[in-house]
């Protein structure tokens, strides 16, 4: 039975939703009142239930931290930083993706368990479609700052929280995250947290920047305030262009900036600022520059691109066959057909997933990802396709909508489709073909529109021989099929190692280079946990370095092997250092390698037996 206190929420709730079109006001901003009527007619929820958040188990909560990896080291620092400034008043900050599930938190320790029972903890989702309005999701609907207050809530499981959120955007215009704080106890009234609000504001504001100077540092960028001093340490406006004045990214307030003045965005920075004015502006102290056309003007500074590395202008960004599978993948997603990603384990499948979605023309919807093998056989149905309330023991008492209807309007990658259970199959194949979704104990199918990218490493047409794969649906996603190359035979290893390297560098706040020996020994070994082993090789590598460049000895075992273990734990001079690091480089062939080092092959054996180096293999 419901206590008094929620009994009156709910009574509450339901009057003011039966009978809006009477009363003069609502007690509850339109914001949250036009919440409430969705979570009462669209999605049918419940204001008594006293069920907390739903909670993603550890596979799906591991994938999802692993896809907002960039955005979560960006974040980190600005989520610290809040939680710092409101914690001696009882808030916990969490982060969210774009789904609304919680992929990074802070909370203090006396309050941690009385949080976690609130729901307030990593692992918890909160869309409106699930919880009804609650700061979270009002934000994800709104796209706006918001407080949540207490009885604002639609479901009484939530009536004693406050929660204050805030939208995180990337420099294209598309949510990121959502930036919450929210306490278990606060004053009635609501105009209490409009500090907090303002906080968590600047904090997304904060992250939304961070995120933009990351992913715009090889292009033109120009920051501005209307205050001088405010120009580089908090700027408001942030606009990136390439070489030919293309404006290919704006943070939130300069997209807004934008269409106030000129109705829309822009295409080119031309029809914004004068070019001469913008040179007279690039990397000096911030000065006065005027809106091409319109009234007014801002305290600016444009920073030129960073230069690539020299290591890296001769190697290629991208191997050409994963590229042309991209541009032909894109193609085929856009006429609604499923895509298959094949190839090793390791080799990037689910990158090239989120590739392929983000220049597809669903690249605003939703991007669902689920790994068939990482979720128990017995709870895989249930997180695709959902259930209703009461559908099996211990399901929640407010259902569940599932995967599929969360990649409503976007992109369902299901990497290891060969570990879906037959039937599983078959009720997919009949989503791809009808567009309609039937949650475990629903009398009703809810349509959806969504588009397929699976992936294995198996070889589906054997699964299929041997009885454990649908040739149907084998056959139609047989179609568009991509199989892609695998680390050793990619030819843009270097470009790898060095994104990788720059992303290590972000991640410890410490640039690490390579020595050349240690990248040659790189760019030769055999890879056969393909770009996923070479990350952990190079993580491993830039932790034991010392010096700030990666050697030979720094690599694992297994990429250096034991001989040149024991090679580098002997005493090492200049000439003997500089004859092995020639015949790294050269795979150990004397014939080369004497030529790169200007001397005969015999001399290169006479040099090799003096110096006590033990050549692998003398004939070749």
């Amino acid at each position: 039975m419901l206590a008094a206190n929620s009994r009156e929420h709910v009574d509450c709730v339901s009057r003011v939703v039966r009978n809006a079109d009477r009363l003069p006001q609502a007690p509850v901003p339109s914001l949250i009142f036009d919440s409430w009527r969705r979570s009462m007619e669209q999605h049918h929820l419940d204001p008594g239930s006293l069920q907390g958040p739903r909670i993603l188990s550890e596979p799906l909560l591991k994938e999802c931290r692993e896809r907002a990896e960039l955005f979560m080291r960006i974040a980190g620092e600005a989520v610290g930083q809040l939680h710092h400034r409101v914690r001696q008043a009882d808030y916990c900050v969490m982060l969210t993706d774009a789904q609304g599930q919680t992929i990074d938190h802070r909370v203090d320790t006396a309050i941690r368990t009385d949080c976690r029972k609130a729901g307030l903890y990593l692992g918890t989702c909160w869309s409106e479609a699930e919880e009804g309005t609650c700061g979270v999701a009002t934000v994800l609907t709104s796209k706006a700052a918001v407080t949540v207050h207490k009885r604002d809530h639609f479901r009484a499981a939530f009536i004693g929280l406050t929660c204050s959120a805030a939208p995180i955007f990337d420099p294209q215009g598309n949510l990121l995250g959502v930036m919450d704080a929210s306490a278990l106890k606060s004053p009635d009234d609501r105009r209490s947290q409009h500090l907090v609000r303002q906080l968590v504001a600047q904090s997304a504001e904060a992250i939304e920047n961070a995120f933009f100077m990351h992913s715009a540092r090889e292009r033109w960028v120009l920051q501005a305030h209307s205050t001088p001093g405010f120009v580089d340490s908090q700027p408001d406006l942030l606009l990136a262009w390439d070489r030919d004045g293309r404006l290919h990214a704006l943070n939130s307030k300069a997209r807004q900036a934008l269409r106030l003045r000129f109705g829309q965005v822009p295409a080119h920075i031309g029809e914004v600022f004068d070019l001469d004015a913008l040179r007279a502006v690039t990397d000096q102290s911030a000065q006065q520059l005027h809106w091409l056309g319109q009234p007014g003007a801002l305290h600016a500074r444009v920073n030129a691109p960073r230069r690539t590395p020299a290591r890296t202008a001769l190697a290629p960004q991208v191997d050409a066959r994963v590229e042309e599978h991209l541009r032909l993948a894109v193609r085929v997603k856009d006429r609604n057909l499923p895509v298959l990603v094949q190839g090793e384990t390791g080799a990037g499948k689910e990158v090239f997933a989120r590739q392929l979605h983000e220049r597809s023309a669903r690249r605003t919807g939703p991007f669902v990802a689920v790994n068939c093998a990482a979720i128990p056989e017995n709870l895989i149905e249930s997180e695709l396709f959902g259930y209703v309330a009461g559908a099996f023991t211990g399901a929640s008492s407010k259902g569940m909508p599932g995967l599929l209807v969360q990649a409503d309007g976007g992109t369902l990658f299901l990497d290891e489709i060969g570990d879906m259970p037959l039937a599983l199959q078959t009720r997919l194949l009949r989503v791809m073909a009808e567009g309609e979704v039937a949650p475990l104990g629903a009398a009703k199918t809810r349509a959806v529109d969504i588009q397929v990218i699976c992936a294995s490493h198996r070889d589906l047409a054997v699964l299929v021989g041997e009885g454990r794969f649908r040739e149907d649906l084998y056959f139609r996603l047989g179609c568009a099929r991509f199989c892609l190359p695998p680390l050793r035979e990619r030819t843009d290893k270097l470009a790898l190692i060095n994104r990788l390297l720059e992303q290590e560098a972000r991640n410890s706040g410490v640039s690490v280079g390579i020595g050349q020996a240690a990248l040659e020994l790189l760019l030769g070994y055999a890879w056969p946990g393909n770009v996923r082993q070479l990350r952990h090789v190079l993580a491993y590598a830039c932790a034991v370095c010392e010096g700030g460049t990666v050697q030979v000895a720094d690599l694992p075992v297994e990429v250096r092997g034991e001989q040149i273990e024991a090679l580098v734990e002997e005493s090492v001079s200049p000439e003997r250092q500089r004859v092995l690091d020639a015949l790294i480089r050269h795979r150990w062939k004397p014939l080369p390698t004497a030529q790169a080092l200007g001397i005969s092959r015999a001399t290169l054996y006479r040099r090799v037996n003096q110096l006590g180096i033990d050549m692998p293999n003398k004939t070749t």
